[in-house]
């Protein structure tokens, strides 16, 4: 059942009297794409330690600033959305949390910038095994996938983010507990309302592939809207801290996505008839 897969997605052929390519060699094809994707990997996280400083200060640490755009733009707004967070000195308890810290950003940085080289290497992996009229798609679906990450981890970023540091920030049980997070628990939580996000915008992209291979359709997506609706909730409600906000602020749009890939759906699924008859 594996090979059958590998052929299918990869479609390319070898040397041998048959002209197929045998387990081993689809592993060794997948293997070499994943390791030029790992590269990217490892190259722009190089590239983010050697800008730690500029990071950190920069991108990192701004969502707990006043003078945020997003706290800024709704104090523009009006003085009754006007919001901002409160103090929040980090601190470490660990010697080498620092150090362990600016890995684990870094190579979280290297991941998000080199996304789009990433998925062009899964797509290089499957596009021998599709139709021409496949094929064609390849560029669009590339800036597509590229284009909806960014976006997720945008939203993530300067509209969850700040609402959620914001709520969490100033939550208190009593006097007696001031917050004071450590740096690891910061930079945790911020790497979970941007990068999940991102991932999670990707909802089109799936539908589109699961629609390609009959798994989905858009009447079995119309029968399950209630449910999906549930647990799209269901999954904001975990994702983010809990304040019904920032759960709205999840949920909606990737509800809007699921509804962008039923019309998705029912696109692919005219394609494939009219190519099957």
């Amino acid at each position: 059942m594996a090979i059958e897969f590998l052929k299918k997605i990869s479609g390319k052929k070898s040397e041998n009297p048959e002209g197929e390519m045998g387990f081993l060699d689809h592993l060794e094809e997948l293997r070499w794409h994943v390791i030029r994707a790992a590269i990217s990997i490892v190259f722009f996280a190089i590239i983010a330690m050697i800008f730690q400083e500029w990071i950190f200060k920069n991108i990192i640490f701004a969502p707990k600033n006043g003078d945020f755009a997003t706290y800024t733009f709704f104090c523009w707004i009006s003085e009754k959305t006007c919001f901002s967070p409160p103090e929040l000195p980090l601190i470490t308890r660990e010697l080498g949390e620092q150090f362990f810290i600016g890995i684990s950003v870094s190579i979280y940085m290297g991941f998000i910038v080199s996304f789009p080289y990433v998925f062009f290497e899964f797509w290089k992996f499957i596009k021998p095994g599709l139709h021409e009229n496949e094929k064609k798609v390849a560029g669009s679906l590339v800036f597509f996938t590229s284009f909806l990450f960014t976006l997720g981890v945008l939203f993530g970023y300067y509209l969850i983010s700040p609402f959620a540091i914001s709520w969490l920030g100033g939550y208190t049980v009593g006097v007696e507990a001031v917050n004071s997070p450590t740096l690891a628990s910061y930079v945790n939580y911020l790497i979970m309302f941007t990068i999940p996000t991102g991932l999670a915008f990707e909802l089109p992209i799936v539908v589109y592939f699961l629609a390609r291979t009959g798994i989905v359709g858009p009447n079995i997506m119309k029968k399950y809207r209630r449910e999906a609706f549930l647990v799209i909730f269901i999954v904001a409600a975990v994702i983010t801290p809990p304040d019904a906000l920032t759960q709205i602020l999840v949920g909606i749009p990737v509800y809007i996505l699921y509804e962008i890939s039923i019309i998705i759906a029912e696109r692919v699924v005219k394609e494939n008839a009219l190519r099957n008859q």
